[in-house]
């Protein structure tokens, strides 16, 4: 991104213990929606187009860093803060990494949840030649540094809730943490900083002080909006930021359209796109990327990760369905297909139209075409499973040998029994039936009726063995 021709850079501050999580995790490393408080400020800074994004890291700075996703092109570098003295001591260990002509827009990676427009408008607030801060008015604005105006408006310096006089403490307009800067202007002021204060660290903030004293405009971008700028600092802020964010993501979806039973019992942990007249009960969470087509119905209490879901589909109750990241691995359900309840789908299962998967069926890298029913108590893994197939209940394919995998071949319209196993490489032939209990360890013909198992008998006048006494 560029504004005025120059380059946006973010600085992401993450270097901080996090002591009142009460954690060995690294604060930033804990999870919001799924996804690390870091890796959203990172995945912010990358919808942003930025130029760099520095990553300022201190405290476990080894997991911290191997913690993130990189956004790809090089774009992320990291720099380490040793010891940690303060927010100003922080951002200048990045200045090495800053070019002169760029904007610098700094975050912390603990406030999660700042929107992209939201730094659009402060980056056009700093306009290439002004201070900008983003800036909230709280009603308690207790432990949050004040703005201080003059007279006119014009914000003259930010006053940290330690340092503030008691008329100051009174202000309820506060820094949210977050500003926009020339790097030409910064590198100076970072560079004058000093540790006089109650603290004893170098802020960040005072800043503002060395640009109203060089006659930089100082300006504010206000906004009203506080999960925006909210931190995260014990595991009480984390659930309420997670509540928050997931609400948000429920009213989002019922705007769309989508009937969700009960908003506060849903959770989305990534992306979730809905066709038209979705319906999502209670108690449901969804992971990574999940596309629900139109008219699919999820029953109470589903998880559902990296998965296509096609239209008219039901997914009972309590059904897990596990796709992976990769195109192989993510899971497709036909349309009109019906799935549980407490059915499971693992990675690389494809379903066709109007299949049928029931209660305790376990898929597992296999397709299954069009009409294909598993209605109870089986295992299908590595396996092609044609059109129209009955899978009786009890029934697995035996694909592991101990060292490889191997795959199961069932041509269309077989009939496989209750309590077989099938042990792959195997082909049930066309339109074939395999008798219940059998054991089948070689290929079938098409049409025919195998069954591979020991002759009944029965025994007359048998006893059963006693206990001795």
């Amino acid at each position: 991104m560029k504004q005025n021709g120059q380059a946006v850079d973010v600085v992401i501050m993450a270097a901080g213990k996090g002591t009142r999580m009460k954690s060995r995790l690294p604060k930033v490393l804990h999870r919001l929606a799924g996804r690390a408080l870091l890796q959203h400020v990172v995945d912010t800074a990358t919808g942003l187009n930025a130029r760099r994004v520095v990553v300022i890291t201190g405290h476990g700075a080894a997991d911290v860093e191997a913690g993130v996703v990189h956004p790809g092109g090089g774009m992320l570098q990291f720099v380490r803060q040793e010891p940690q003295l303060g927010t100003g001591h922080a951002v200048q260990q990045a200045v090495p990494a800053l070019p002169d002509d760029g904007i610098v827009v700094v975050l912390s990676g603990d406030v999660p949840l700042t929107q992209a427009d939201t730094l659009r408008a402060l980056i056009d607030a700093c306009g290439g030649d002004r201070l900008a801060l983003l800036t909230i008015a709280f009603d308690d604005p207790t432990g949050y540094g004040r703005i201080v105006r003059a007279a006119n408006g014009d914000v003259q310096a930010i006053v940290e809730h330690k340092d503030a006089s008691e008329a100051q403490r009174t202000i309820r307009e506060i820094y949210s943490g977050i500003m926009a800067v020339p790097a030409r202007l910064l590198k100076p002021w970072l560079a004058q900083l000093d540790n006089k204060n109650a603290q004893g660290e170098y802020y960040l903030t005072d800043v503002v002080k060395f640009a109203v004293a060089q006659g930089v405009p100082v300006v504010a971008h206000q906004i009203n909006d506080p999960v925006q700028v909210a931190g995260v600092n014990s595991p009480v802020q984390l659930a309420e930021l997670e509540r928050a964010h997931q609400q948000r993501a429920a009213r989002s979806l019922m705007e769309q359209g989508v009937r969700l039973a009960d908003p506060a019992r849903f959770d989305v942990r990534g992306e979730l796109r809905c066709g038209q007249d979705v319906e999502i009960d209670i108690g449901c969470i969804f992971h990574g990327s999940v596309e629900l087509g139109e008219g699919v119905k999820v029953g109470a209490h589903c998880v559902i990760a990296n998965a296509r879901i096609g239209a008219g589909a039901v997914i009972h109750p309590y059904t897990h369905i596990e796709g992976g990241f990769s195109e192989k691995d993510r899971i497709e359900v036909g349309s009109g297909a019906l799935i549980g309840p407490y059915a499971r789908l693992r990675p690389g299962a494809k379903l066709g139209e109007e299949v049928h998967i029931g209660n305790f069926v376990e898929i597992k890298a296999a397709t299954l075409a069009r009409g294909a029913k598993a209605n109870h108590l089986a295992y299908i893994g590595d396996s092609k499973v044609g059109e129209r197939v009955n899978y009786g209940a009890g029934s697995i394919t035996a694909n592991y040998d101990g060292a490889n995998k191997h795959t199961t071949v069932i041509e269309a319209d077989v009939h496989i029994g209750s309590n077989c196993v099938l042990i792959a490489p195997v082909t049930i032939g066309a339109g074939g039936t395999v008798g219940g209990g059998s054991t089948i360890t070689k290929d079938t013909p098409p049409g025919a009726l195998t069954v591979a198992r020991a002759k009944q008998i029965s025994l007359s006048n048998w006893k059963r063995p006693e206990k001795k006494k």
